[in-house]
C-alpha cells in the first residue's frame, strides 16, 4: 500500500513540475528558461530538503505520520498557488519592473527571485517526502533495505512518468491550469489521510545515528559521487530535450513526451536493482560497472540520433493524418523519445539506490537517505544551468553530451578503482577504464551530428533537406537550434529554430517572391497605413529582421524595437542581408534580447504601433502571445490611439482555435480589422482608442517600402484593400458560432490543440473567405466600401482574392464586350466552361433563354469584387441581349442579382425571398445560396425579425451545413 501511496505522491509532483513550467513561461518568457529554472528549483528545493530531513528525521519517532503531515502541507501550498502566483505577477509586472527599467541585471535577479520564491517552499516539501516515507517505511519493515530503498524509487518515478502524461494530454485541457495543480493537491490530501490513518503509532526509533565523526572522507566521496551522477543525468537531459526537439518537434506535448520517457528509463533502473540489491556483495562495483555503462550508453546516442529522423520520416509518411493517426505518431514519439534516453537513464536509476544503500551498510544510517538524494539534486541543478547557459552556447549539443558521457566514465573509472581490491585480476578495472576512455575518443573523433537532417524539420512532412540545400549557419542557443539554410538552384534562403522555418525570402529579385514575403511586408505596411503619424513602434520576433528593416523605411518612425528572446535568431539573420539592413545599421533600430511580457513591463514610454510577429503558437511557449492575459498587457503599452497588428497562421490550424485568438483580442480591444496577407497568413490589427478606418495610401508609396509591396502584388490602395476579409463588424457572431472560450494563459486552449491541428493538417482557410467567398459581406455588414469607382486589382502570387478579383474585372470586359472566352478562368475550378458557354450565348444567342445555370456562378463570383456601376453594365449587357426579352424567371435573378451587386439589404431580402418562392423545386446549394442571402439582407438592413422568420421556414430544408457564413448568421439571430 505504501508503494502505491508513493506512486501516487509521484504523479502529484510531476504534476507540480509541468504545470509550473507552464505558469512560470508566461513570467519568464519562454519555455527553455522555464524549464531551466524549474527544473533547478525543484532540484533545489528538493535537495534543500533532503538536506533538512537527514538532519531532522533522526530525532522524529514517527517518520510516516510526519510524511503525511508534510503531503498534507504541499497540498495546502498547492491550492493556494494560483491565486499567489496571479497576485505575485501583477505586483510585479504593475509596481516592481517598471522601476526597474534599464538595469536589465536587476530585473532579471528579481524575476527569477520571486520565481523561485513561489514555487521553492513546496519543492522544500516535496524534497522531504522521499527520504521521510524511504526511512519510514525501513523502520516499519527493516528486512531487505535495499529492495524497498529500490522500489520506493521506482514506484515514486513510475507514478511521476503517469502524472506528466495526464496533466499534458489529459488535465490541462479538461480543467485548465488552475484545475491540475489544485487536483494535484487533492493528491496529496488522499494520500497524506491514508498514510496517516495507516500507520499513525507505527513510529519506531532511529535505525542508526551516524555520529559525526563517522562521516569520513569516504562518506562525502559518496556524496560527490551522487552529485556528479545528478549532473550528468541532467546533461543529457537537457541535450537529449534539444536534439530530439529537431526530430519530435518542439510542442509542449512532445516535450511532455520527452520528459516521461527520461523518467520512465529512471524508473525502470530503481525496479531492475531492487531485486539484485541486497545480494549485493560489493555495491559499489556494480555502481561502476552501471556509471561506465551509462557514460557510454549515452556517448552511443551520438551515432543512434542520426536514425531517429529516418523513423519518424516513416511514421510521418505512413500513419495517417487523422485522430486516430496523432495518437499513433505520439506513440511512437514518446518510443523515439525511450530508444534515446532508456539505456542510459536505465543505469542512472540504479545509482541512488546504490549509493545509500553503500552507506547504509557501511553505518551511516538513514540520514544518508536524505544527504545522498540532496547531493544528487545539488548535481542536477549544477548540470541544469550549466547545460543552458555554458554548454550550449559553448560547447554544442555534441560537446554538452560528450561532457556528460565524460563525467560518468571518470566517475565509474574512480569507483573502479577504490575497489580494485576485489578484483583478483586487476587487468578489469583497467580494461574497462581503458573501454571507457576510447568510447570518449570514438565520439569526440567520429560522433556527428548532422545539420543536414537537423534542420530539416521532419516531424512536419516527413522530409528531409534537399540535396542542393545548404546549412550556411546552425547554432544551439539557449532557447533553440537556430539554422539558415540556403538553395542556390531555387535562391531561396530561410532561417528555422528547431528545425521549422520562420521566415524565407529570394534572395534574387528577378524571381517568385517566397510564400512569407508577402507576409513580412504587410506586417510592416498595413500597422503604417492604419497609423501614419505613429512616431515609435515595437516588433515582437525578430525572424529574417525584413519587418523590421521595412519599418525603418518610414521617416516618420524615430525608433523601432525588435524584441528577439533567442540571440542566434539576430546572429543567423545577418545571412539575410541587405534585404535587413536597416535593423542592423539604422540609429533608429534598437535590437533587445529579451522575453515581450518583460520588456514592455519595464519601458516608460508607450508604443504608437506594436507588430507581433512571433512563432507558430504550437511551439512551446509562443501560445502565451496569443492569450486574453498578453493582449491586456500590451493595450497597456499602447498609446491611446496605437494599433496592435497581430500575425497568426491559417496553416496547420483550425477555425476554432483562431476563433479562440480572436475572442482574446475582442476581450480586449474595441476595433480590428482583418487582412489577409496570403491564402494563410491573417494580420489582425487592433485598437482600443481609435476607430481603424480606409489606410493611409501615401505610406505604400514611400520609395523605399514600394517596391518590396510591389514585388509582392501590392501596388496601390484597392491591391491593400481587397486583402482585407473582415473586421469586428463583419465578423460579430462568429465567436457565437464557433464556441470556444478565449485562448488565456490560464486555460490554454491554443498551446493543447496546436500540436494536434499540425499533425492533422487541417487549415482555417474558411476564415477569410467565408465574407467574400459568395456575397460582400464585409460590405453589407460593416458598411465599409473599397476605394475607387473602376476595380483594379494586381494578380497577385500566394493570395486568391486578389487573383479572384483580378479575375472578375476580366470577365466583366468579357461580358459587357461580349468576346469570347479563350484565357482559362481559374479562380473556381468549375467555371471555365460556364463562363465559356455564357459568352457564347451573348454572342450568337445559341439558345432562346438566358442559361441561368451558367450565369448564376458567373454572377456569384462578379458581386463579391466589382463595383456597383461595373456590375449594372454587365446586367445591361445580359438584359439586352438576344432581343432584349429575359422571361419573368430571368428577371427575377438579374433583380437579385443587382440589388447584391448594389449592397441593398433590403432588395437582396426581398428578391431572395421571391426567388425561393418562385423556384419551388430547388433544393442543395442553390436553395442554401438563397436562403443565405435573405438572412444577409434581412440582418444587414437591421430586419432580425425577417430573418428569424426566413430561418424558420427554411431551417430544415437547409438543414445542418458546415457553411461558417450561414452559421454566422445564424448565430447573429442568437445574439440580437
Amino acid at each position: 500500500m505504501l508503494f502505491a501511496l508513493f506512486a501516487a505522491s509521484g504523479f502529484a509532483g510531476l504534476i507540480y513540475e509541468s504545470i509550473w513550467t507552464h505558469y512560470l513561461q508566461l513570467f519568464l518568457g519562454h519555455a527553455a528558461y522555464a524549464q531551466t529554472l524549474v527544473l533547478g528549483i525543484f532540484m533545489g528545493g528538493l535537495a534543500l530538503g533532503s538536506w533538512l530531513s537527514s538532519r531532522w528525521s533522526a530525532r522524529w519517532r514517527d517518520l510516516l505520520v510526519a510524511y503525511a503531515a508534510t503531503e498534507a502541507a504541499i497540498g495546502v501550498l498547492g491550492l493556494a498557488f494560483h491565486h499567489a502566483f496571479v497576485a505575485a505577477t501583477a505586483m510585479a509586472y504593475d509596481r516592481v519592473l517598471p522601476r526597474l527599467a534599464g538595469s536589465t541585471a536587476a530585473v532579471t535577479v528579481f524575476k527569477w527571485s520571486l520565481a523561485a520564491l513561489l514555487i521553492l517552499p513546496q519543492s522544500v516539501l516535496l524534497g522531504m517526502t522521499f527520504p521521510l516515507m524511504t526511512a519510514g517505511v525501513l523502520r516499519v519493515f527493516s528486512r531487505r533495505p535495499g529492495q524497498s530503498l529500490a522500489m520506493l524509487y521506482f514506484t515514486n518515478s513510475l507514478g511521476a512518468v503517469a502524472g506528466v502524461l495526464v496533466s499534458g494530454f489529459v488535465l490541462i485541457a479538461a480543467v485548465g491550469l488552475p484545475g491540475t495543480v489544485r487536483t494535484a493537491a487533492l493528491i496529496n490530501f488522499a494520500v497524506a489521510g491514508a498514510v496517516w490513518w495507516s500507520f499513525r503509532g507505527h513510529g519506531k526509533p532511529a535505525l542508526v545515528i551516524a555520529q559525526e565523526d563517522r562521516r569520513d572522507r569516504a562518506y562525502f566521496f559518496f556524496l560527490a559521487a551522487a552529485l556528479i551522477t545528478g549532473a550528468s543525468s541532467f546533461i543529457y537531459e537537457v541535450a537529449w530535450l534539444r536534439m530530439l526537439a529537431l526530430v519530435l518537434g518542439s510542442s509542449t506535448h512532445a516535450f511532455e513526451l520527452m520528459l516521461s520517457a527520461f523518467i520512465l528509463g529512471l524508473a525502470l533502473g530503481g525496479l531492475w536493482i531492487q531485486r539484485r540489491i541486497d545480494q549485493l556483495a560489493t555495491p559499489v562495483r556494480t555502481l561502476a560497472y552501471l556509471q561506465i555503462a551509462m557514460g557510454v550508453l549515452a556517448l552511443a546516442t551520438l551515432f543512434l540520433y542520426g536514425q531517429t529522423f529516418a523513423v519518424m520520416r516513416w511514421v510521418v509518411s505512413s500513419v495517417p493524418h487523422d485522430e486516430h493517426g496523432y495518437a499513433v505518431f505520439s506513440l511512437w514519439s514518446h518510443g523515439i523519445a525511450a530508444a534515446i534516453m532508456l539505456p542510459a537513464t536505465f543505469c542512472a536509476g540504479t545509482t541512488l539506490p546504490l549509493i545509500t544503500f553503500h552507506l547504509m551498510k557501511r553505518g551511516h544510517g538513514e540520514a544518508s537517505i536524505g544527504a545522498v538524494y540532496a547531493a544528487n539534486t545539488v548535481g542536477a541543478i549544477a548540470g541544469v544551468f550549466c547545460a543552458v547557459h555554458l554548454g550550449l552556447p559553448l560547447l554544442g549539443l555534441k560537446g554538452l553530451l560528450t561532457l556528460g558521457g565524460a563525467l560518468d566514465v571518470a566517475l565509474g573509472a574512480v569507483l573502479l578503482w577504490t575497489v580494485a581490491s576485489a578484483f583478483a585480476d586487476r587487468r578489469v578495472p583497467r580494461a574497462l577504464t581503458a573501454a571507457g576512455a576510447a568510447a570518449i575518443a570514438v565520439a569526440l573523433l567520429f560522433g556527428q551530428l548532422d545539420a543536414h537532417k537537423m534542420a530539416s524539420g521532419v516531424f512536419r512532412h516527413g522530409g528531409l533537406l534537399e540535396p542542393a540545400d545548404r546549412v550556411l549557419f546552425q547554432r544551439d542557443g539557449k532557447t533553440a537550434t537556430v539554422s539558415v539554410v540556403s538553395n542556390d538552384e531555387r535562391a531561396r534562403r530561410g532561417i528555422r529554430t528547431n528545425g521549422k522555418t520562420d521566415a524565407e525570402v529570394t534572395t534574387d529579385v528577378r524571381l517568385r517572391p517566397s510564400g512569407d514575403e508577402p507576409t513580412m511586408a504587410l506586417l510592416a505596411a498595413v500597422p503604417m497605413a492604419l497609423h501614419p503619424s505613429a512616431q515609435r513602434a515595437a516588433c515582437i520576433g525578430f525572424g529574417s529582421g525584413v519587418t523590421t528593416h521595412l519599418l525603418l523605411t518610414n521617416p516618420r518612425l524615430r525608433q523601432v524595437d525588435t524584441i528577439e528572446i533567442e540571440r542566434e535568431m539576430v546572429r543567423g539573420a545577418e545571412h539575410f542581408r541587405p534585404s535587413n539592413e536597416l535593423a542592423y545599421s539604422d540609429p533608429r533600430s534598437r535590437i533587445v534580447i529579451d522575453d515581450a511580457k518583460t520588456f514592455f513591463a519595464t519601458q516608460p514610454e508607450k508604443y504608437d504601433l506594436i507588430v507581433s510577429e512571433p512563432s507558430n503558437p504550437w511551439v512551446s511557449g509562443v501560445a502565451g502571445l496569443f492569450s486574453d492575459e498578453f493582449y491586456r498587457l500590451v493595450r497597456r503599452h499602447l498609446a491611446h490611439d496605437g494599433v496592435l497588428v497581430q500575425w497568426l497562421q491559417l496553416y496547420e490550424i483550425d477555425v476554432p482555435l483562431v476563433v479562440s485568438v480572436l475572442r482574446a483580442i475582442e476581450a480586449n480591444f474595441a476595433d480590428y480589422v482583418v487582412y489577409a496577407s496570403s491564402d494563410f497568413d491573417l494580420l489582425i490589427a487592433a485598437s482600443d482608442g481609435r476607430k481603424l478606418g480606409p489606410p493611409d495610401v501615401d505610406v505604400l508609396n514611400n520609395p523605399l517600402l514600394a517596391p518590396a509591396l510591389a514585388r509582392v502584388g501590392v501596388r496601390g490602395a484597392q491591391d491593400l484593400e481587397v486583402r482585407r476579409v473582415g473586421d469586428r463588424k463583419s465578423w460579430q457572431g462568429l465567436s457565437r458560432a464557433v464556441p470556444i472560450p478565449a485562448n488565456s494563459d490560464y486555460f490554454p486552449v491554443l498551446d493543447q490543440n496546436a500540436a494536434k491541428t499540425r499533425f492533422l493538417g487541417v487549415s482555417a482557410l474558411p476564415l477569410p473567405v467565408f465574407a467574400s467567398g459568395y456575397f460582400p459581406v464585409l460590405e453589407m455588414l460593416s458598411g465599409f466600401r473599397r476605394p475607387g469607382e473602376v476595380t483594379y486589382v494586381t494578380s497577385a502570387p500566394y493570395f486568391d482574392g486578389s487573383r479572384r478579383a483580378w479575375e472578375a474585372t476580366w470577365l466583366r470586359d468579357v461580358l459587357v464586350q461580349r468576346q469570347e472566352v479563350t484565357n482559362k478562368v481559374v479562380a473556381w475550378s468549375d467555371l471555365h466552361e460556364q463562363a465559356q458557354r455564357l459568352s457564347r450565348w451573348l454572342r450568337t444567342c445559341d439558345a432562346p433563354a438566358l442559361p441561368l445555370p451558367d450565369f448564376i456562378p458567373v454572377a456569384q463570383l462578379l458581386i463579391t469584387d466589382l463595383k456597383p456601376p461595373e456590375l449594372d453594365a454587365v446586367w445591361r449587357s445580359i438584359d439586352s441581349a438576344c432581343g432584349g426579352n429575359p422571361s419573368q424567371r430571368e428577371r427575377s435573378w438579374l433583380d437579385f442579382f443587382r440589388a447584391a451587386g448594389h449592397r441593398d439589404g433590403t432588395a437582396m431580402a426581398v428578391t431572395a425571398r421571391r426567388l425561393l418562392d418562385m423556384e419551388v423545386t430547388l433544393t442543395g446549394p442553390t436553395q442554401r445560396y438563397l436562403v443565405v442571402a435573405g438572412l444577409l439582407g434581412s440582418i444587414a438592413s437591421g430586419d432580425v425579425a425577417g430573418a428569424r422568420d426566413l430561418w424558420t421556414r427554411y431551417s430544415s430544408p437547409v438543414g445542418g451545413t458546415d457553411d461558417l457564413l450561414l452559421r454566422v448568421l445564424v448565430a447573429r439571430l442568437g445574439a440580437q
